[in-house]
C-alpha cells in the first residue's frame, strides 16, 4: 500500500515539474511546436545521411547522431535562455556586438583557410572546445538587429541620406565587405534582407535605389581586383561563375555532379518515397547532411515529406508576421522581421537549389541539417522572436488583470 502511494506521489511529482517547465516558456506556442517539429523530423534524415560522413571522415553514424542532438539541445537552450531576455535590450546589445562581430570576422579572414585550392575561410576555432564557429552566420544576426534598431530610431523622422551614411549604412557595408571574399551567397543574401527591413522600416526609395546601385558597382570592383590579383582569393571568383555558368548553360558537366545526384534523389522518391534509411544517393551526394539534406528527404518521404517540410516553413513565416504585426512598438516589429524573414528566406533557396530552381549556393536548410553554427544562429532569432511575443502576452495578461480589478461584475455578466 505505501509503495503505491509512493508511487502516485512520485508521478504527481513528475507531473508537476513537466508543468513548471511549460509555464515558464513564453512566446507564441505554434512557433515552440514549429521550431520542436522540424528539429524532430530532422533527426532520421541526419542520421541517415550521416552514412556518407563516415565514408568520409570516419567513425560511425551513431556519433553523427548524438553530435546533431547535442547540436539541437544547446540550440534549444539558447533559444529558452534569449526568450526570456526582455526584448528591449537588445536594441543596446546591438551596438555592443557591431565592434565585436567585426572583430570576429577579421580574425576569420586572417586565418587564410584553404581546402583544395578556394578560400574557405569561413570559421574560426574555439579555443579549448575543439569546435568550429562560422562568424557570417552571427554576423547575420547581429547586424539584422542593429539594423532594426536603427529604423525604429529614425520612424516618422525626416532623415537625409547623408545622415544615414554613417550610422547605418557603414557598418552594413563593413559586415558585407567581410565576408564577400569567402561567401558570396550569404553576403548576398544578408544585403537582400537589410534592403527589404529598411524598405518595410520607411527608408525613402530614393535612398534605397542609391545604396543599391552602390552594392553593384562594390561587388563588380570587388570581382575586378579579385580578378587582377588571383593569388590572394585562389579559385574563388572562378568558383562563383562557373556556378553560374553550369546553371544557366543547362548542360551535364563535373560541375554539375551535386544538382545531378540531388535531381536522382528526388525521381526516385517520387509520392510518398523509398522509405527512411533507405536513400541510395546519400552515398554519393556530398554535403547530403546538409547543403543537400533536402533531396535526401524527398528521395526517403517522397513529396509528401517535402511538401510537410515547406508547410512548416509557411506556418513559420505565417506566425513570424503575426507576431510582428502584434508587436507593441516598432522596434519589436522590425526586429521580428528582420531576424524571422530571413530563416525562411534561406529554407526557400535550400530547396530551390537541390530542385535546380537557383545555382549552388551552400546554404543549410534551417533546424534540418546538421552543423552547430546554423543551428545555433537559428534558434537565437528564433528566441529573439519568442522574446517579443513573451512581451505582447505579457502586456495582454497585465491589460486582463486590470480588466477584473476595475469592473468585475461587468466581466462577470459577459461571461454569463
Amino acid at each position: 500500500m505505501d509503495s503505491c502511494f509512493r508511487r502516485n506521489d512520485r508521478k504527481y511529482n513528475t507531473r508537476v515539474k513537466v508543468q513548471q517547465v511549460f509555464n515558464n516558456i513564453k512566446g507564441d506556442r505554434l512557433i515552440w511546436a514549429i521550431a520542436a517539429l522540424l528539429a524532430i523530423f530532422s533527426f532520421l534524415p541526419v542520421y541517415s545521411a550521416a552514412s556518407n560522413l563516415v565514408n568520409v571522415g570516419g567513425g560511425n553514424t551513431f556519433s553523427y547522431f548524438i553530435k546533431h542532438f547535442m547540436h539541437l539541445f544547446l540550440g534549444f537552450s539558447i533559444m529558452y535562455g534569449v526568450h526570456k531576455v526582455p526584448y528591449r535590450y537588445f536594441r543596446g546589445l546591438s551596438m555592443v556586438m557591431i565592434p565585436i562581430v567585426l572583430v570576429l570576422l577579421v580574425v576569420t579572414i586572417l586565418q587564410g583557410t584553404t581546402i583544395e585550392g578556394a578560400n574557405a575561410s569561413r570559421w574560426i576555432r574555439i579555443p579549448f572546445v575543439n569546435m568550429s564557429f562560422q562568424t557570417s552566420t552571427l554576423a547575420s544576426v547581429v547586424l539584422m538587429v542593429y539594423v532594426a534598431r536603427y529604423m525604429s530610431k529614425i520612424k516618422d523622422k525626416e532623415v537625409s541620406f547623408k545622415e544615414s551614411i554613417l550610422p547605418l549604412w557603414v557598418p552594413v557595408f563593413l559586415v558585407l565587405i567581410l565576408i564577400l571574399p569567402s561567401n558570396f551567397s550569404t553576403t548576398a543574401l544578408i544585403f537582400l534582407m537589410v534592403v527589404i527591413l529598411v524598405f518595410l522600416g520607411g527608408y525613402p526609395i530614393q535612398y534605397l535605389g542609391i545604396i543599391i546601385g552602390i552594392g553593384i558597382v562594390s561587388l563588380l570592383l570587388f570581382i575586378t581586383v579579385a580578378k587582377a590579383f588571383p593569388d590572394k582569393m585562389p579559385n574563388r571568383i572562378d568558383t562563383w561563375m562557373s556556378r553560374i555558368e553550369n546553371f544557366s548553360d543547362g548542360g551535364d558537366t563535373e560541375a554539375d555532379y551535386q544538382i545531378e545526384k540531388a535531381k536522382i534523389a528526388i525521381a526516385s522518391g517520387e509520392l510518398t518515397g523509398v522509405g527512411p534509411g533507405k536513400s541510395t544517393q546519400k552515398n554519393f551526394l556530398p554535403q547530403s547532411s546538409s547543403d543537400f539534406i533536402f533531396a535526401i528527404i524527398i528521395e526517403e518521404y517522397g513529396l509528401i515529406g517535402g511538401f510537410f517540410l515547406m508547410i512548416l516553413y509557411m506556418w513559420l513565416l505565417f506566425r513570424i508576421v503575426i507576431v510582428a504585426q502584434k508587436s507593441d512598438t516598432i522596434f519589436g516589429k522590425l526586429l521580428v522581421l528582420g531576424v524571422g524573414i530571413p530563416i525562411v528566406f534561406q529554407a526557400m533557396i535550400n530547396m530551390a537549389v537541390a530542385v535546380e530552381l537557383f545555382p549552388v549556393t551552400g546554404q543549410t536548410l534551417p533546424l534540418i541539417s546538421s552543423g552547430g553554427t546554423s543551428i545555433w544562429m537559428t534558434c537565437l532569432a528564433i528566441g529573439i522572436i519568442l522574446s517579443v511575443s513573451a512581451k505582447r502576452e505579457e502586456i495582454k495578461d497585465k491589460e486582463s488583470e486590470e480588466g477584473i480589478e476595475d469592473n468585475p461584475l461587468e466581466i462577470l455578466s459577459e461571461a454569463l
